[in-house]
């Protein structure tokens, strides 16, 4: 039996080389074993023993979930400070609030995050997180801990009350952690045959459920936990298949957005569901395997929790043959207090009570819970104020079923009471509003009307702007409902989403206080239904191209408005996030006006645009290829290059052949500044000839030219990979041998697509993983060769993948490559290479400024090239 929390350290330092970790950060991938993660966490436990600061003491966590975050997090563990983890999403106005409420001795969190915050605290960032440590690790427990020590501070969500800060204890935890203990050993012995159950974690750390998925789960079964804070449904399944996932811990916000993006992409799906729906589980699996392959062989199961899930939901994910399992808790209950078997799970159900916990229904039906998670107070005046009573009424309303499993109603809070005096229950009403289907979301709340309260439906239509049939799904709607439960008022909500917490919660306060500001007039009862919000588009255009958005109207076109190549993938990845539905590269590409991308929100496929859209000619900006055009047909990302057979044959090629044949052509001179990268970096240089990148290779230390990956015309390589006439290998039957040569150059040099419009997205990911395995990456950030030699300016993608890589940029000057081009098709004489120092971004420092400065660093290594420098 576990006597306080600390016991984790140990058991990380047992589990040692396994994975514990994967956290994300642009484009990179962050692997943490369960021994660094100890040793990070006993050295954050010895900065706070040098900082004097003691048991009792707070130290508050503003971050993004991370390595860096869980092992500050069990550093206070180990000390007995209690922890008050913020939402990573939350505004700096409310932390401000709980630095004055909790007075903590230490700030630790995400730099930008930490430069919002105007106190004299002392704060430490989690950028080189390790470095500002101690280097010896100070493992060993305080000898104050015990059950009763305080845990952390958690802050509630505060969707329809001010948020108040929960204390838990470590026997709060414990009371929870024992359960599952006893539980999972029950298992160990099957578990073995499919370990690691890896977890995919998209809650933040601030959320008892997110702590429950990412803190004390996984070390039970010496499971990794992967998180991901991007909810991007396309992006989400290609997580869960790329990283071989078991087991997603999600929001029902988040099923949706997933369900939303299968119904696009798989055909026929819902019918195909209909006919598998009276089928055993496993014929319903293989039936619907292609969707399975989708997400990959090793995943089984969503563990759903934060907010309330709909029935079409749960049952949807059922019929294609996955596990959902849901439970019911909340801050005060530390973690959960009923749970479905995760094996035998009943639909629509949340389970029952856990082992030491006593669940029971009030005379009104307000669910009622007792036990030792219980949270032992509430934290006011600087001190811990305990809980009164030994049954937390929960504030929410349920009912037991036969089977003795138990059904969320609502919230007792968001109960109305009509002027009859009946309660009318909100999720009864919205579940109605769903069954329409015009409606995709929607949300009841009450506004005053004579001696009682009168329900008011607020709905997010399928179509937008509002179409003009409100009525009719206010009267569709009424006619499922009795007497007593109908709604006279419906308005359409003037955005995408309806305003919500960063657990999936709706703040309902926020919707009600905007239902009482409209007026009589705006009630689509009436016929006139209110305006669809176009702000956000215009918004996010706004924020990527700095343009004015008053001049953003639809019929702009976007080359004049700032979207160039780079920012049509920065609006894909901000589009699909804003607004939940993913929208392909390809779709964006073919978007010629500001109207086309609104086009593409509603659903308008790329190929139903206008025909003048569809026919328009591809510029340096936008890659509109018709279909049948190299440039439409997507970029492969072969990883065998990476493969050691490969590399041993690419070094051997490059020391012995390509290095000698340079000396002896070109005989370059190297000058400027001595690389020797500590990290992998991003090499960018002048591109002039089909020699630049051996030139590069030439001039780079052993250790890193042997480990680099080159971008290069994704046209290009499609053209040999297709043997197209333009390809460049020669007329006639010679052209069949660029295939050949396009295999030749993937394994010799390492080559990586880059297109030049749509598809970038994935480039850059390809990079990031390129910099993850620790190769070096070499970019031509002119885009193509320079014509004159002059130097071409850069495109600003270079700054937005250093940025999204935390990777160095080196810049290389190539000097004397034009001036002999013309005179001979040899390599160049009188070459001089000039590598200039490692560059990053600087703090607040746009991408444009960083491409501008990039590109006066590679003009100045150009100008004063000459033979007297070299290393």
């Amino acid at each position: 039996m576990r006597s306080h929390l600390a016991s984790y350290v140990a058991d990380f330092q047992r589990l040692d080389q396994q994975l514990a970790i994967v956290s994300y950060a642009g484009v990179r991938r962050h692997p943490t074993r369960y021994g660094e993660l100890a040793q990070l966490s006993g050295r954050f436990s010895r900065l706070l023993e040098t900082r004097g600061i003691k048991p009792g003491d707070r130290v508050l966590l503003w971050g993004a979930n991370s390595a860096d975050w869980v092992a500050a997090f069990f550093g206070c563990v180990l000390r007995g400070v209690i922890a008050v983890p913020l939402d990573a999403a939350g505004t700096a106005a409310f932390a401000h609030r709980v630095m004055q409420e909790t007075s903590p001795a230490l700030v630790v969190g995400d730099a930008k995050l930490l430069e919002r915050l105007t106190s004299s605290t002392a704060a430490l960032a989690f950028t080189d997180f390790a470095r500002q440590l101690p280097p010896d690790a100070l493992l060993t427990p305080d000898a104050s801990l015990n059950a009763d020590t305080p845990l952390q501070i958690i802050y509630t969500s505060g969707t329809t009350a001010d948020p108040k800060g929960i204390v838990h204890t470590h026997g709060n935890v414990l009371a929870s952690v024992a359960v599952l203990e006893r539980e999972i050993a029950k298992y160990l012995r099957y578990e073995r045959w499919v370990h690691p159950i890896r977890i995919l974690q998209t809650l933040p750390l601030s959320h008892v459920f997110g702590q429950f998925m990412g803190l004390w789960v996984p070390p039970l079964l010496g499971s990794p936990v992967f998180f991901e804070d991007r909810l991007s449904a396309s992006h989400l399944i290609e997580q869960i298949h790329r990283e071989r996932i078991s087991v997603a811990a999600v929001v029902p916000r988040t099923l949706e957005l997933m369900r939303v993006a299968l119904r696009n992409t798989v055909p026929d799906l819902d019918r195909r569901l209909t006919a598998v729906a009276p089928l055993p589980a496993w014929k319903r699996w293989w039936r619907m395997r292609d969707v399975h392959r989708q997400f990959g062989w090793k995943f089984w199961a969503f563990v759903s929790g934060g907010a309330t899930l709909d029935a079409e939901v749960e049952s949807f994910w059922n019929r294609l043959g996955f596990l959902l399992i849901q439970g019911y808790g909340m801050t005060e209950t530390t973690a959960l207090a009923t749970l479905n078997h995760p094996l035998h799970p009943v639909a629509g159900s949340i389970g029952k009570p856990l082992a030491g916990r006593e669940v029971q229904l009030a005379d009104d039906g307000e669910i009622l819970v007792r036990g030792p998670m219980l949270a032992s107070g509430t934290w006011r005046n600087g001190a811990v104020a305990p809980s009164s009573g030994e049954w937390l009424h929960t504030g929410d309303i349920g009912r037991f079923d036969e089977q003795g499993q138990l059904h969320f109603l609502g919230r007792k809070g968001d109960v109305i009471v009509a002027a009859s005096g009946m309660n009318i229950y909100p999720a009864d009403l919205e579940a109605a509003l769903r069954e329409q289907p015009d409606v995709a979301d929607s949300i009841v709340v009450a506004t005053e009307r004579g001696a009682g309260s009168e329900p008011v439906a607020v709905v997010i239509p399928r179509q937008q702007p509002a179409p003009r049939n409100l009525g009719e799904m206010l009267a569709a709607a009424n006619s499922r409902l009795a007497a007593y439960q109908q709604m006279r008022s419906i308005f359409a909500w003037p955005q995408a989403e309806f305003p919500r917490t960063s657990t999936g919660k709706v703040r309902r306060r926020d919707v009600a206080a905007w239902v009482r500001a409209q007026s009589a007039a705006e009630s689509a009862a009436s016929g006139a239904p209110i305006a669809h919000d176009t702000d956000r588009l215009r918004r996010l255009i706004a924020q990527l191209t700095g343009t004015d958005p008053s001049a953003l109207e639809d019929a702009a076109a976007l080359s004049t408005v700032g979207v160039d190549s780079l920012a049509r993938m920065q609006l894909a990845i901000a589009m699909e996030e804003e607004f939940g539905d993913p929208v392909s590269d390809a779709a964006i590409a073919g978007a010629q006006t500001i109207g086309d991308l609104r086009r593409l929100l509603r659903g308008t496929a790329t190929s139903n645009l206008p025909a003048a859209v569809a026919a328009a000619p591809a510029t340096a900006e936008v890659q509109a290829a018709p279909p049948a055009a190299p440039a439409a047909i997507p970029p492969r990302y072969p990883h065998w290059p990476w493969s050691w057979p490969v590399q041993m044959i690419r070094a051997g090629f490059l020391e012995a052949l390509m290095r000698p044949l340079v000396w002896l052509l070109g005989r370059p001179v190297v000058g400027g500044a001595a690389v020797t990268p500590q990290s992998p970096s991003i090499f960018i240089a002048n591109h002039v000839t089909a020699f630049d990148v051996p030139l590069v290779l030439f001039a780079l230390p052993r250790s890193v030219r042997d480990h680099v990956a080159v971008a290069m015309s994704a046209e290009l390589l499609e053209q040999w990979r297709h043997a197209k006439p333009a390809a460049g290998v020669g007329p006639g039957p010679l052209r069949w041998l660029a295939p050949l040569q396009g295999w030749l150059v993937r394994a010799l040099f390492n080559v990586f697509p880059l297109p030049a419009g749509a598809g970038l997205r994935a480039s850059f990911a390809h990079a990031g993983q390129a910099l993850d395995r620790g190769f070096h990456v070499l970019i031509f950030p002119e885009g193509r060769r320079s014509v004159t030699g002059e130097l071409q300016p850069f495109q600003t993608g270079i700054a937005l993948l250093a940025e999204q890589s935390g990777a160095p940029v080196v810049p290389v000057g190539l000097s004397g490559l034009a001036e002999n081009r013309e005179k001979s098709r040899n390599l160049p004489k009188n070459l001089v290479i000039r590598l200039g120092a490692p560059m990053r971004p600087e703090t607040g420092e746009s991408s444009r400024a960083f491409t501008q400065r990039l590109e006066l660093a590679v003009r100045h290594l150009i100008s004063v090239g000459t033979r007297d420098e070299t290393i």
